[in-house]
């Protein structure tokens, strides 16, 4: 088969028509799209972690870094309201962390929503910079403040997050150990790491600590591990395979090309075309793009499968 540049044209075209997967190399063909709902927030579960949720979920790091993110610069209840609003519609999974500064958010939206439908992320940060040095000790200690400035007695998902080293798995031994302790006591319901690069990844294929991970994926590799998508697509089967959940990030290539309506349509269809990313989390700025997501997904989900 000739490689992905030499069939770049082959590759647009079935982008349109949501099959570019099947373009890529043994085992990938086995890969069939199967969904018996077009409902854009059906439940999918993660993997073998036991946690079910909303094929799509809300991100709230958007533009996010050193505990900011666009849901803090704007208008509080802006941000808030968009948060209710997503529940309203039938979201269920908020995606969070340290570095984005809006646990405060879940707090307050909380009281409003029913806590045992939710999953709620959040994300660790151990690497230098990002967030003062001081507030990165021991996970037990972190999760036990994510618990207080959230308002809620356990957190579903708790990830080590940005991992970039390719032996992630042997420096974070001891943080994996008590998030694992943490997890026996229900503190959390299940643990997993976000990527940042290959090496990364591959690491996390080999871990069976990861329940469920969260990797950079569009057909464009635009804010992605690598430039062209097949090395990535290879990686992430094997995650699925071996029972991890998967959640897909930067779809729109952090936002990159979010006034591009065509490439995010191909997006969607190549990601869930897949069929190895159980979900996707996108950041939405207001209830206006929610919508419009939720019709683009399930318009999607309908050529899939049709296709």
């Amino acid at each position: 088969m000739e490689t992905l540049n030499l069939n770049r044209r082959k590759f647009l075209t079935a982008l349109s028509l949501g099959t570019a997967h099947v373009l890529f190399s043994n085992p990938l063909l086995a890969n069939t799209f199967q969904s018996a709902s077009l409902n854009p927030l059906q439940k999918v579960k993660l993997g073998n972690s036991g946690i079910e949720t909303t094929l799509l979920g809300i991100g709230t790091g958007v533009h996010a870094s050193n505990r900011s993110s666009f849901l803090t610069k704007q208008e509080k209840n802006k941000s808030l309201g968009l948060l209710r609003y997503a529940y309203d519609k039938g979201f269920r999974n908020f995606d969070c962390a340290d570095t984005y500064g809006t646990h405060w958010m879940m707090a307050d939206v909380l009281p409003h929503m029913n806590r045992e439908e939710l999953t709620i992320t959040s994300k660790i940060w151990v690497r230098s910079g990002g967030i003062p040095d001081a507030d990165r000790p021991d996970a037990n200690i972190v999760v036990d403040r994510f618990r207080k400035e959230m308002k809620t007695d356990y957190i579903d998902l708790v990830q080590i997050h940005c991992m970039v080293d390719a032996d992630w798995t042997e420096s974070q031994k001891r943080q994996m150990d008590i998030l694992e302790n943490l997890k026996s006591k229900g503190i959390v319901k299940a643990h997993g790491v976000s990527v940042h690069s290959l090496e990364a990844m591959k690491a996390a294929v080999e871990s069976p600590w990861v329940d469920v991970i969260h990797v950079r994926i569009n057909p464009y590799g635009i804010a992605m591990d690598k430039p062209e998508p097949e090395e990535v697509v290879k990686v992430i089967k094997q995650l699925h395979d071996s029972g991890k959940g998967v959640i897909g990030m930067k779809v729109i290539g952090d936002g990159k090309y979010s006034g591009d309506s065509e490439k995010i349509d191909n997006t969607l269809r190549f990601v869930m075309g897949l069929g190895t990313v159980n979900m996707m989390i996108v950041g939405f700025e207001n209830t206006a793009q929610i919508d419009n997501y939720l019709g683009r997904v399930e318009k999607a989900l309908g050529e899939l499968n049709r296709g």
